[in-house]
């Protein structure tokens, strides 16, 4: 039974090698549709706050923009936020594993008492943000109330919501003497908190206000399939193996799929409303 199982976790690793080359291929293609949402993409004001996966999406972008010949105007920003026409802005927000100074540091960066000078906005939490024993719903109740108050005081920004990135669970021999020992497998319980704040914010605002849903693309295999595993008696999604080459961070792969998405999301969004500015 375990060789069985051993077996199978190395034929899943070969598959899963094999659509990571197979989807590498295919981003490197060059792409009408990428194209003319870079050029969308060009002409905003854009500000995202991260740390750690987004600089594996800053440098999709970069890699995507560079192959189709769109320029695009990418500046980290630090303290006082400026975001001129046709730029996209991105700084850290302070700091990994503290949630809640992140969403302080992106109220800071978007200031206070003055609107916005971004036409669009959004952050991200990290998966270092979350461990076994986070509170998903008092987080995301945070997260709600600290969008809304910059939606009311930013009424000229459009803000866009980021679900939580994912990690790899542990597999193989590893996963399987775990579970018998009566332990649970790294990247489980972790993943389960990803998931239920991902569920709060897709049901929150999924069809209401835009959203990218960061999780999705990471767990979707280039041939559609899903990346999950089963935790408690509930599908739990993963990030899939052929996106990294540490099991958090995405490589060149990961970088040109979540950026190619990221792309698709702020194209679908509508003019930026009118006021604030």
């Amino acid at each position: 039974m375990v060789a069985s199982d051993i077996m199978a976790g190395t034929m899943l690793g070969i598959l899963a090698a094999a659509l990571a080359a197979a989807g590498t291929a295919r981003a490197d293609a060059p792409d009408p549709k990428v194209r003319a949402d870079l050029e969308s993409l060009a002409r905003r004001s854009v500000y995202f706050g991260h740390q750690s996966v987004g600089w594996n999406i800053i440098d999709g972008l970069k890699a995507l923009s560079a192959r189709e010949g769109v320029p695009l105007r990418i500046e980290e920003v630090k303290g006082r936020l400026e975001v001129p026409p046709g730029t996209f802005a991105h700084g850290p927000v302070a700091e990994n594993g503290k949630p809640d100074m992140k969403l302080a540091s992106f109220t800071s960066a978007l200031g206070s008492g003055v609107p916005s000078p971004a036409e669009v906005a959004f952050m991200k939490f990290c998966y270092v943000d979350f461990n076994a024993g986070t509170d998903a719903a008092s987080l995301f109740a945070r997260y709600q109330s600290t969008l809304a108050d910059l939606k009311a005081r930013n009424p000229g920004t459009t803000f866009v919501h980021v679900t939580v990135p994912l990690t790899t669970a542990q597999g193989g021999w590893k996963a399987i003497v775990k579970r018998a020992m009566g332990k649970t497998p790294g990247g489980y319980a972790e993943n389960a908190r990803r998931q239920e704040f991902n569920d709060l914010m897709r049901r929150t605002y999924q069809g209401k206000e835009p959203l990218f849903d960061l999780a999705a693309v990471e767990s979707t295999a280039p041939d559609g399939s899903r990346a999950e595993v089963e935790w408690e008696g509930k599908m739990v999604p993963v990030l899939f193996e052929g996106y990294t080459d540490d099991g958090g961070h995405l490589d060149k792969a990961g970088q040109l799929r979540a950026a190619r998405e990221l792309l698709a999301a702020l194209a679908r969004l509508p003019a930026p409303p009118a006021g604030g500015k």
